[in-house]
């Protein structure tokens, strides 16, 4: 709270009432950041089994010495499976692995390697700009703005820019599938709570 109270000084009713805000608009993000996520490793995994051949891709990394970095990541994922308790799986592996895992499969030293079949994933970009560079950036962007979230960190500063956030969230998705867009509309709440929040804290 220490951020809110050096802003508003001794208005500690507005200071909670921002600190609420922000959670609300947090919580806004959450369907289109889950969306997001899912679609992105679902379709790098679709395209990562075509590349090999193989349903779990993933072994071909330790015989590949430009991705054995990359070999950290699914060792982790499967002792936490394995701490459950529960049969390693290819399914498992993917849905076990961090978005921090497939935004660095966009990474300049995986180009050469990754790129030309990974660039499948994101049918939807234009030819023109479907390079590794364009995806990489507004990729990481989004993976840090979750993180934030996710460790419960602010966000809600700037409105106006929490919106252009959320918009590149919806056109990233629809790089993988156009169509997922419309489909969130019946429960994506995020421009609702925003205009809430603009009327409840008179912002513009």
């Amino acid at each position: 709270m220490n951020r809110y109270f050096c802003i508003y000084g001794d208005n500690v009713e507005k200071a909670i009432q921002h600190y609420k805000c922000n959670l609300k608009i947090a919580e806004a993000c959450y369907p289109s950041l889950s969306i997001l996520e899912v679609s992105l490793r679902n379709a790098l995994s679709r395209e990562l089994e075509t590349m090999t051949g193989r349903e779990d891709w993933y072994v071909e990394f330790s015989t590949i010495p430009e991705l054995h970095n990359l070999n950290k990541y699914i060792t982790q994922a499967t002792i936490q499976i394995a701490n459950r308790h529960e049969i390693v799986t290819p399914s498992k592996i993917v849905a076990e692995l961090t978005l921090g895992f497939w935004v660095s499969l966009m990474n300049s030293e995986y180009e050469r390697i990754l790129w030309k079949d990974l660039r499948r994933a994101f049918p939807y970009l234009s030819k023109a700009r479907r390079q590794r560079r364009t995806v990489s950036s507004p990729l990481n962007n989004l993976r840090v703005f979750r993180n934030r979230i996710f460790h419960n960190e602010s966000i809600c500063w700037n409105i106006n820019h929490v919106e252009k956030i959320h918009s590149s969230i919806i056109e990233v998705i629809m790089w993988i599938n156009k169509d997922i867009p419309d489909w969130m509309r019946e429960f994506d709440r995020f421009q609702t709570v925003c205009s809430e929040i603009k009327s409840e804290m008179k912002w513009k």
